[in-house]
């Protein structure tokens, strides 16, 4: 890319996802920036930068993932900082956007805490957000300032493609009824068919009913979701697949949460590979054989350096990316 020479972008990186904002850079051609995050005795967070930022274009690239509120509050704090350092421009690179979930009252007395969120991290001085597949779209909504909203819908949907797995003898499912745009989005660039698990209550007796809209017999199924958190969903979906003969099983998701015992459900499930890409960073005790790890860094270096250089995002919808599998 051609930011090698220019001072005045500059990319930062916290303490969520470290490997994947060294990625980024190195696809950017540049050094990551000089910050250390470090706390003090009584737990508060403490934000030190090194590099002279007056009048530069700064990235931050921090997912709000476990744990949420610690590394939301590191982001919060180093916008503070880069504000007061008279940055020109800062920009929150969120590969994963932690309350997301949180997007309406579904109950009385409840907060919109994506809305809360949203809200902290404009006043605090972001002045154009970059994130990737947010959990509901109407979130978009809940920002007054710039946001390119990536999807990564064709970097899983590759991962199928270079392995063969595509066509008639492929069936794309939504693990709900509101997953089904997502899946839609998939089964196009596979050329395949989507199917939809119908889980509702009996009216009887409360027991669970659980149908397959759609024709999944003798079908290779890819159950498609964006947040993989517990694994109970997508682990009952596949029985639910299975019990009505589907050949196979694959599943993926954009964010790998995997909270609790969620890799030990994904292991003992009817699941033969879940495929997840990197916006989350994975410790070493969750980085087994089933799961398969697509990385996003090029699709956020090439917005990043979209966004520096004025140029339109729109072309990353569709763009397939080199050298990604990890």
């Amino acid at each position: 890319m051609e930011n090698k020479s220019n001072s005045k972008l500059k990319v930062f990186a916290l303490n969520s996802n470290l490997p994947l904002a060294e990625k980024i850079a190195k696809y950017l051609e540049i050094d990551l920036g000089d910050v250390e995050v470090s706390k003090f005795k009584d737990g508060e967070t403490c934000i030190n930068i090194g590099d002279s930022v007056r009048g530069a274009h700064v990235y931050i690239v921090q997912s709000t993932s476990a744990p949420v509120d610690n590394h939301l509050m590191e982001l919060l704090i180093m916008i503070d900082a880069l504000k007061r350092a008279s940055a020109q421009t800062i920009n929150v690179v969120l590969p994963y956007y932690g309350y997301a979930r949180q997007d309406r009252k579904a109950r009385p007395r409840e907060p919109i805490t994506a809305k809360l969120v949203a809200n902290l991290l404009e006043r605090a001085g972001t002045t154009r957000l970059v994130v990737l597949d947010l959990h509901a779209d109407q979130v978009q909504g809940f920002f007054d300032i710039p946001m390119d909203h990536l999807l990564g819908g064709s970097l899983l949907a590759d991962y199928f493609i270079e392995r063969g797995i595509v066509g008639d003898s492929v069936v794309v499912v939504a693990p709900n009824h509101s997953g089904v745009s997502r899946a839609r989005r998939i089964a196009k660039y596979l050329s395949a068919p989507i199917a939809i698990v119908d889980k509702r209550k009996s009216m009887r007796d409360g027991s669970k009913i659980v149908n397959i809209i759609g024709d999944v017999d003798d079908k290779i199924c890819i159950l498609v979701d964006d947040i993989v958190d517990s694994g109970e969903t997508l682990a009952a979906a596949a029985e639910a697949l299975i019990d009505n003969q589907a050949k196979e099983v694959y599943a993926a998701a954009t964010h790998a949460v995997l909270s609790g015992n969620a890799v030990k459900i994904i292991e003992d499930s009817a699941i033969k590979k879940l495929v997840v890409t990197d916006s989350i960073y994975q410790p070493e005790e969750k980085q087994i054989d089933k799961i398969d790890q697509v990385t996003v860094s090029e699709l956020f270096a090439d917005a990043i350096s979209r966004v520096y250089h004025n140029k339109s995002v729109s072309p990353l919808f569709e763009k397939k990316y080199e050298g990604r599998w990890k």
